[in-house]
């Protein structure tokens, strides 16, 4: 991949500060970190002269990564890093993994600091750990940000203790050793492994100790392209996801979920018949069904589907896309300057339900007893899990388990652990240990959603500047009730105006206008109308982005000025520029075009970096309707250029990974994918019916250029590749068929292409002829 450089910031680097750490008596060798107040990432640039100057705004001063870093610092010294008598390294990460690769980063980082191969580190998942208060939610894209010092800062501290054993062992001047590949080895040639020093390295007592982190100019691992270190377990089947561990008895468990969003059961006909079915063990009637527990999955599928329920009503019953429009635009804020006074560009936009659900369905098991439980899961907020399931079971919170597994994708939606508590609720019940398992359908249906949202753009212009520019959002209300994690910000969401609160303050730490507007505002607004929601990927910014970058489009036609070079000029960061331009000279901004088809541009600012994206896109007739099985074309994304800077990158090969995911997310959420309300309940009931960019939509080409601002610390990545790429496809389409879009995305109203399934039963028989239908 091309890089691009930018010149080097003035800021004295990381590398060569001190820190502090800690010895912990143990009988090998266990370090942690004590993590110092560091200075803010860095701040806007001087900007062209021309552009109205706006001010400061919060997130470029501090934004969410701070606030999730700071909440981080009082246990940074409990995260440990423990030498073993084999010669390797273990961490139990205080994250979860969920294929965004911050396993192998992490292995990089403490592989970079004590000289070790990347396979001669060993990093797991850790289980939930109450003492951590806020140091264990993994949500957005802050998992680097906020372990890479202390990390570093523990692998040093083992690294020094290490060579100052050896030098006591050898006899040397600890300055002639060097520590390489789990060898530590003197000027004579003389050497010592890893393993043989990790007991006279360990600490009878725990003690502060000063140590120096190694400066980015030796690095030799962080920087390099590596493979993700779980790749090959991945393609071969032999990486364990939660449906895949053989906890013993724990059976397959199915629900069975009511046609209503949210409907619950009021009574079931049918219970004895079902009981006697092939392979059925358990029914019984839980909070939010009927639990079905079986031999086999297929045994329980069957059993729901034969299951007579009767059903109160949901939380949005009788409510459809366009009450909920209603509603929103009832509680849209007004603008501030009044229109006609002076010369305006107004824009309003509609941003549909999304789908938060990932590729792998909703599971958990658990095993609870009388007096204690045990749970595994992929769960983002394991500490809040923990909490919430204790006291649904009634139990003390240490006397419930809550295992970290790998996920398949979360997007958002692991910060939530509505699987776990079924899970729990139906082990209690059966008083036996369940594998449950929720339908493609559930997920789909009933599962966590991105909410519907206006977006309200007012800029007023002179013939060469723009004077201001305001953005009211009115979403209906995004679920913060995980609070960051723990147990005790969980409940102040779930208080009075709690979540409006946690809402308000993720917003203004996140959204940030990366334009000299003048006078620049963004305001918020959320209407809680019950509706299952989360944090879904990039949470606010696709939708404030690409309605910003839209206008910002209109805003270059209204002063005559090409999108680019308009950008360029208003940017507020040479950062910015220099995405910018990475994107425009790669991406041949400007070039010849056919008819029907057009480049199109977007910028966006958040996790300490800043993303740019050029789009080209195929509008023609030919492609727009060619014909797809039960499926969706329309136009197609031919080409993409994205460039960011992420700050420090730690792996680029991860880095180039997350943004591809984000790129074919934004192309999605503006061309094809939404959820279709009515009645009270979503109609699609799978991922092939909720149309999610297919391979045949996808990209041909792509470029993904990472810049290098010389910044000495990493961003976030998780997230960062969607906002700028949805905006530059809304602007590549608008561009290319000579109209700008207002909804998102584009083919909602359109006919359904697919039969819809069926609300009774719930989950949708399995396919029988599955060669005549593939794609």
């Amino acid at each position: 991949m091309p890089q691009h450089r930018m010149a080097e910031r003035a800021k004295a680097p990381v590398g060569r500060r001190k820190f502090l750490g800690y010895l912990i008596a143990a009988p090998t060798l266990v370090v942690a970190a004590e993590l110092t107040r560091q200075e803010v990432f860095g701040g806007p640039s001087a900007s062209a002269a021309t552009p109205i100057p706006s001010a400061p705004q919060p997130p470029e001063v501090y934004d969410l990564l701070d606030a999730l870093r700071d909440s981080m610092r009082p246990t940074a010294n409990l995260i440990r890093i423990e030498v073993n008598r084999d010669g390797t390294v273990s961490f139990a990460l205080p994250r979860s993994d969920n294929g965004q690769g911050i396993i192998t980063s992490t292995q990089m980082i403490i592989a970079e600091e004590m000289g070790l191969d990347v396979d001669q580190v060993r990093v797991t998942l850790a289980d939930a750990r109450p003492e951590l208060l806020l140091n264990q939610i993994t949500g957005g894209s802050s998992t680097t940000f906020t372990t890479y010092t202390p990390i570093r800062v523990a692998a040093a501290l083992a690294q020094m203790r290490l060579l100052e054993a050896a030098s006591q062992l050898l006899q040397q001047d600890v300055r002639t050793l060097t520590a390489r590949k789990g060898l530590i080895t003197s000027t004579l040639g003389k050497s010592i492994p890893f393993g043989d020093l990790a007991g006279p390295a360990a600490s009878a007592v725990d003690k502060q100790v000063e140590v120096t982190l190694k400066p980015r100019e030796k690095f030799t691992v962080i920087g390099k392209p590596q493979n993700k270190t779980d790749v090959l377990d991945i393609v071969t089947g032999r990486k364990q996801f939660a449906a895949d561990l053989q906890i013993p008895d724990a059976l397959p468990t199915v629900i069975c979920r009511a046609p209503d969003l949210n409907g619950t059961p009021r009574k079931a006909a049918n219970l004895a018949d079902v009981r006697r079915m092939p392979g059925v063990t358990d029914v019984e009637i839980v909070s939010t069904g009927v639990a079905v527990r079986a031999r086999t999955f297929g045994q329980a599928i069957d059993a729901v589907r034969a299951l007579e329920v009767s059903w109160k009503d949901g939380t949005v019953h009788g409510e459809d896309d366009e009450s909920v429009l209603k509603k929103l635009k009832a509680a849209e804020l007004p603008l501030a300057v009044p229109a006609g006074i002076v010369a305006t560009v107004d824009s309003s936009f509609t941003f549909w339900f999304k789908s938060n659900s990932s590729l792998e369905p909703n599971t958990a098991i658990a095993d609870v007893r009388r007096d204690r439980a045990e749970i595994w899961g992929p769960m983002k907020t394991p500490i809040t899990a923990q909490n919430a399931i204790a006291k649904l079971l009634g139990l003390p919170q240490n006397a419930v388990t809550v295992h970290v597994v790998q996920g398949g994708g979360s997007f958002g939606r692991k910060l939530f652990f509505d699987a776990a508590l079924e899970a729990a609720e139906c082990s209690k019940a059966f008083g036996k240990p369940v594998k449950l398992m929720w339908s493609r359908a559930d997920d789909s249906r009933q599962g966590r959603v991105h909410p519907m949202c206006t977006s309200r753009v007012r800029a007023t212009v002179t013939k060469d500047s723009v004077l201001s520019f305001e953005q009211r959002h009115t979403s209906v209300s995004t679920d913060f009730t995980h609070g960051l994690g723990e147990a005790i910000t969980a409940a102040a969401a779930k208080a009075p105006l709690g979540n409006l609160g946690f809402a308000e303050t993720v917003f203004e730490l996140t959204q940030a206008n990366p334009y000299d507007y003048g006078v620049s505002t963004r305001v918020l607004n959320e209407v809680d109308m019950r509706f299952n929601t989360s944090s879904m990927r990039n949470v606010y910014s696709p939708d404030v982005t690409t309605a910003r970058e839209v206008v910002t489009d209109q805003l270059a036609a209204k002063l005559g000025a090409d999108p680019y070079e308009f950008r360029r000029k208003f940017a507020r960061s040479d950062r910015i520029r220099g995405v910018l331009d990475a994107v425009a000279k790669n991406g041949r901004w400007g070039r010849s075009m056919k008819k029907g088809t057009a480049q199109g541009l977007g910028v966006h600012h958040e996790y300490k970096g800043v993303t740019a994206a050029l789009v080209e896109i195929d509008c023609r007739p030919e492609t727009v309707n060619r014909a797809i099985y039960e499926g969706v074309t329309g136009p197609r994304v031919t080409r993409v250029t994205f460039a960011i800077d992420a700050g420090l990158v730690i792996n680029p090969r991860g880095l180039e990974a997350q943004m591809m995911g984000g790129i074919n997310d934004g192309i999605a959420l503006i061309l094809t994918s939404s959820l279709h309300l009515t009645d009270g309940h979503f109609v699609e009931a799978s991922w092939d019916n909720y149309f999610y960019t297919r391979q045949w939509n996808t990209p041909p080409e792509l470029n993904i250029i990472l810049v290098d601002s010389g910044a000495d610390e990493p961003g976030g990545a998780g997230e960062a590749g969607v906002a700028a790429t949805a905006a530059a496809v809304a602007n590549a389409y608008a561009r290319a068929v000579g109209k700008v879009p207002t909804e998102f995305p584009i083919n909602h109203r359109d006919p359904f292409p697919f039969t819809p399934k069926p609300l009774v039963p719930p989950i949708p028989e399995s396919p029988t002829d599955g060669l005549e239908h593939t794609y």
